[in-house]
């Protein structure tokens, strides 16, 4: 920015793909010696008794003769230009991932497309990387095209001339089902994505791996594992669950090193596979180690379902993307468990909290550094049952014993699966309520119990008082 007594004149672009942007504007020096001249030189010379003697020099800043140029007016205050949440994770994450692109020397990005909400998120900003890029191009920027050209190597070094175009060069989208779990929304939410941004797609199922891997444990055991909704135990159900989600994972990696072959890319090469785990459930533990949350970058890893909910419906619009609208009003499901005429699997029932529940105590974990005691004490009352409603508060209305236990829930998981966040994939990390990166975090990634622990306690003790104050209130 340059600033002329407090009043913006010029500010650059916060993302760009320039090596170098420079920024202009005229000013008038005459301003700024009144300006300093009014707050400072005053007040100095009120205050002090000595006297400084004025040397003049033969030297100027601007020649006199401009002074004359009434074309050379001092640049006028404008007002500074702020990106909102939604089209910082679109620029920031955009720019981040096509110069890891092309510093890593790879033939593009992979990305597992479940239908589901974020992993659409990571899939829109690799397209909002590709509408950057051909903005760029446009613009003539040599060191963009020499990459591009590079990238572009189906082509043989023709230069795309739309997003689309790019995005089908360089990103390739994987719907990894189960005919019994996943369902015909997922399959065709993905399909639509891929081909409103233009990626190479493929839908392809996983049973024969998944029933090969399954016959190892009923062969060698003599035990054949069932899901919970097929009379199972829950401990059968979990390994069924994560055997998918981890075949996935190997899947994406096998696909991404030998798709550029396939396809005919001269010089073969690797994608780099791109993970779509989101923050809150990397706190909540709500993943698979090494499943599709294993790969070489993630994208959204430091962001909140909140906040990706803003950027697909601003993408909607902005991207011209119709299909997002169909990820904004799906129910969020893992569909790792067999679908039936009673059951789908919700990933808020399996959790024991919402995602908005779940970015609250993410963000009052991180942002306002509460701990279990301190979240209830704060939360008892922003989601008071009888708090009188107040137009915009989307806040849920939970009794306080309703409180006690999600608060409780929230650090039991995290506690017992801190052990994962220190595999997570590294990811960009934008904000204030991300989470450190814990590879090089040095606390214990153990916890003990919190449910033995003096928190937890004075959660029990501090109810009490409050339940014995609303019955005496006949509440």
């Amino acid at each position: 920015m340059i600033i002329v007594n407090g009043d913006i004149v010029a500010q650059g672009s916060q993302f760009g793909l320039k090596d170098v942007e420079v920024v202009t504007a005229t000013v008038d020096l005459e301003e700024v010696r009144s300006y300093r001249a009014a707050i400072s030189r005053g007040l100095q010379a009120a205050t002090s008794d000595a006297r400084y003697q004025r040397i003049q020099t033969p030297f100027e800043l601007a020649p006199e003769d401009d002074d004359a140029d009434i074309e050379k007016r001092p640049t006028l205050p404008m007002q500074p230009r702020m990106h909102p949440v939604e089209e910082e994770i679109a620029l920031s994450g955009g720019c981040y991932l096509w110069d890891y692109l092309r510093r890593s020397g790879t033939a593009g990005y992979l990305v597992p497309l479940s239908g589901g909400i974020d992993s659409c998120a990571t899939a829109v900003i690799v397209y909002s990387m590709c509408r950057i890029v051909m903005d760029a191009v446009e613009e003539e920027n040599q060191q963009v095209i020499e990459d591009v050209k590079r990238l572009c190597q189906y082509s043989q070094g023709v230069l795309p001339k739309t997003p689309q175009e790019l995005c089908n060069q360089i990103f390739t989208t994987i719907y990894m089902g189960m005919k019994k779990q996943s369902s015909r929304d997922t399959r065709q939410r993905a399909k639509e994505l891929a081909e409103a941004i233009g990626s190479h797609h493929v839908n392809l199922d996983i049973d024969e791996v998944y029933e090969a891997q399954k016959k190892l444990v009923v062969n060698t055991l003599n035990f054949e594992p069932r899901f919970e909704v097929e009379g199972g135990s829950n401990q059968e159900n979990l390994t069924l669950q994560c055997l998918q989600a981890r075949i996935r994972m190997v899947t994406a990696y096998e696909f991404g090193q030998i798709l550029p072959t396939a396809r005919g890319r001269p010089g073969g090469g690797s994608l780099l596979v791109l993970g779509s785990a989101n923050v809150g459930e990397s706190l909540r533990g709500y993943l698979t180690k090494y499943d599709c949350s294993s790969a070489d970058i993630n994208p959204i890893g430091s962001i909140d379902k909140a906040d990706l909910k803003r950027f697909i419906a601003w993408a909607e619009k902005e991207f011209d993307l119709p299909c997002l609208h169909e990820f904004l009003t799906a129910v969020p499901t893992a569909e790792l468990e067999p679908i039936t005429e009673n059951y789908v699997q919700s990933d808020e029932a399996d959790m024991g909290m919402t995602y908005e529940e779940l970015t609250t105590f993410g963000r009052l974990r991180k942002l306002n550094k509460l701990g279990p005691f301190a979240m209830f004490q704060r939360l008892v009352h922003d989601w008071s049952i009888d708090r009188k409603h107040v137009e915009g508060d989307t806040a849920p209305h939970y009794t306080p014993a309703q409180v006690a236990e999600k608060v409780k829930r929230f650090f039991h998981f995290y506690a017992i699966n801190r052990h994962k966040m220190t595999t997570l994939t590294p990811a960009l990390h934008c904000n204030d309520y991300s989470p450190d990166d814990n590879r090089f975090d040095l606390r214990p990634f153990l916890y003990p119990n919190f449910w033995k622990s003096w928190s937890f306690k004075r959660i029990d003790m501090e109810l009490k008082k409050i339940e014995k104050k609303r019955a005496s209130k006949g509440k």
